[in-house]
Formats: structure tokens, sequence, C-alpha cells
């Protein structure tokens, strides 16, 4: 193999790519970074077994060829390197990577690639196209609710529901239930359900940030393995298995009190309380109530901690139904909120000891539900 390729592609492909390397695997070619020549272009892929990422960058092709090389190492050393040309050589039957720059001239031992473990090809099962803006959009808002230790494995992943012309993302983890729904330009042919991993989606995400065109998200037909084509990238993550809980039945149908507030602001005043809060177990309180005669409604933003301080905060708020007082976790607000892009958010309870429900005013394709923290008033 003998191929040439500027450093800033070689670098930025490293840098996608290496987002799926095993950090620790019994299995140490997984540490290892594939590359290969692929019809005219350089192929990099790593792989974790659980997720997979492939990216493909422009360079002259000499000799074809591929071959595996410890990923921390190449990486490291390509970004040391001045933005000049590249040129990677591999004798025959050798597994000694020459890597050579305009002043450095490298030999990186590897691994054969016949031994890389292969990397899913996922094309027999639906296929959709999403806008990656509304994507990207949708997925910030949904998984950072997703649950973070493994007791559940089900709850480890973004329930994704297509139906139609509809696409819902769900995450739950006990405690807060996050669910988008963002629109397909074109009709699905049939209803699919599947769980993806939340960290593949947030890989994902990340690499939607300069995605213009339309993602292909594909499904093999056993529903095991999942697909993300993007321009020069794609991402096959393994699906988990199992039965998503039936969410719906967690988010209240009815309230009987309701405050709209700005989101801004409301997030501002979450801040500040939660920095009383984490001596006093992360609690933030809440209490709204209408002004009466026209004027507008107050809610009040607090927290204390026992012998050390307590600080509330107070927001104009648009209050319908009665009064009333609620406490969550200062953190499970500020995430919610933080995703929340500007606008005003409408908060509804029924109760200091039920679910509250936070919604854009704007619009009605988001809702996230917070259980409260029980609390002596």
């Amino acid at each position: 193999m003998k191929v040439t390729c500027l450093q800033e592609n070689l670098a930025r492909g490293l840098g996608i790519v290496g987002r799926a390397v095993a950090v620790r695997s019994t299995l140490p070619i997984t540490s290892n970074v594939l590359i290969a020549t692929d019809h005219g272009r350089i192929k990099l892929a790593a792989t974790n077994l659980d997720i997979a990422l492939s990216c493909w960058i422009g360079g002259q092709i000499e000799e074809e060829g591929a071959i595996t090389v410890p990923s921390r190492l190449l990486t490291d050393f390509v970004n040391s390197l001045p933005a000049e040309k590249i040129t990677l050589t591999l004798s025959p039957r050798s597994k000694q990577l020459k890597v050579n720059a305009s002043r450095n001239n490298a030999t990186i031992g590897g691994m054969d690639a016949d031994d890389f473990p292969p990397i899913p090809n996922v094309d027999d099962g639906g296929t959709l196209e999403v806008d990656p803006k509304a994507l990207r959009e949708a997925i910030t808002q949904v998984v950072f609710s997703a649950a973070t230790d493994d007791s559940r494995p089900v709850l480890t992943g973004v329930d994704i529901v297509v139906e139609g012309d509809t696409v819902t993302l769900a995450a739950a983890d006990g405690f807060r239930l996050a669910v988008r729904k963002l629109k397909l330009k074109k009709k699905a042919a049939e209803k699919q359900q599947v769980i993806v991993p939340a960290k593949a989606l947030a890989e994902l995400n990340r690499l939607l940030q300069d995605q213009d065109e339309p993602v292909v998200m594909t499904f093999n037909a056993q529903k095991t393995q999942v697909l993300f084509r993007l321009k020069d990238v794609e991402l096959v993550a393994q699906l988990i298995q199992g039965t998503f809980p039936d969410y719906s039945r967690l988010i209240p149908k009815e309230w009987t009190s309701r405050a709209v507030v700005e989101v801004g602001d409301f997030l501002q005043e979450t801040k500040i309380a939660s920095i009383f809060a984490r001596d006093g177990s992360g609690i933030v309180r809440i209490i709204f109530e209408g002004g009466g005669d026209g004027a507008p409604g107050k809610m009040s933003i607090s927290a204390r901690a026992e012998e050390i301080g307590d600080n509330e905060g107070s927001l104009d708020a648009a209050v319908e139904g009665e009064a009333s007082k609620i406490a969550f976790n200062g953190k499970y607000l500020q995430e919610v909120l933080a995703v929340l892009d500007g606008g005003r958010v409408a908060l509804e309870t029924t109760g200091p000891s039920q679910p509250g429900v936070i919604r854009p005013v704007d619009n009605d394709n988001y809702v996230h539900v917070v259980m409260p923290m029980f609390v002596q008033w």
C-alpha cells in the first residue's frame, strides 16, 4: 500500500473514528484503527464492538492495501505534524507502516487487516432520510435523559419509533422522561421501533455539527443493528434488545396549575438556586401564583442548605389555575432548560407529589416529565 494525503484530512479522519476505538478491551486489535484503500479513497475505521465508525478521506493512491495500527500513537503523531502532505507506505507482507512527512519519518508496527472485526453491512432493512438539523436538535433534547447505569439495559438507550411521516425519540431513567417528535419528508413504508444506545446517538450528534445533507438511517432486517450514513462518514451501532416501557402513561393528561416563563430567565434562576442546593440534596423549590386583577403572576425559585445559607429568586409568570408549589432536583431542571432553544416554556403540575411537565410554548413536538422531590415546606 502506498497513499498520500493532506495532514489536516488525515488528522480530521482519525479524530472522527477515534471516538469508536476501544479503551480497555480483551481484543487488542480493537485499540487499532484500520487504514485501507477503498474505490479511490482512503478509508479509516474503528470499532469497540458496540459502535463502529468509518470515514473516507481523499488522497492519491499509488498502491492498494490495508493495515491496522495503534490508534492513539498514529493520531498523536499525525496531529503533531505540520499541515503538509503525508505518505503512508506498507511493503508487501509487512506489518510495519511507514509514515513520511516533510521532516519526519516514522515506522509504526501494526496488525493484519484481515484480523480486524468486520464492520457490519446494514442494508437489508428499512431506510429513512432525516434532516440533519432536526435530528441533531431531537437527539440533544432527549439523549441526556437516558440512564447511565446498566441495571435496566433498555433505559440506557433511546426508543425510536417510526410511523408514517413521524419519528418519535424517547428516553427515560426512572426520574425523568423526554419525548421529541420530528417530521420526515417522505412517509415510512412500515412502522418500526428500535432502541438505539444513547452513547451511539451522542457520538452521532457530534458528527452532525457539520452535516448539511440528509442523514440516511437504515435498520437491518433482524433489528439488531442500525446504520447512520452521513457525507463521508458511517456509524453502525448494535441495537438494544428488549421492550421499552410504555411511557405514554407517564405523561399527565391534565394539570391544575400552569406557569409560563422565559426559558433563559428560568434557567438562570435555577443555576443560581443550584449553587445553594449543592449542600441541600440538590433540591430546588418552585412556588408560583397568579397576580390577580390582571397583574402578572409570580414564580419564586429557591434553595437552602441547613446552617449554610439560602437563596430565593423570582420571575414574572403567566399563571393559570391554582397557586402551586413543587420541588425538583436542580440538575434535572438545568439539563432540560439548557436544551430548549430560547422562547417561553410552560411548567404544569397537579400537586407537589405529582410529576411536573415542561413544554415549550411555541411548539408541541417536545415534552419533558420530571419526578418531584419530597420536601418539608
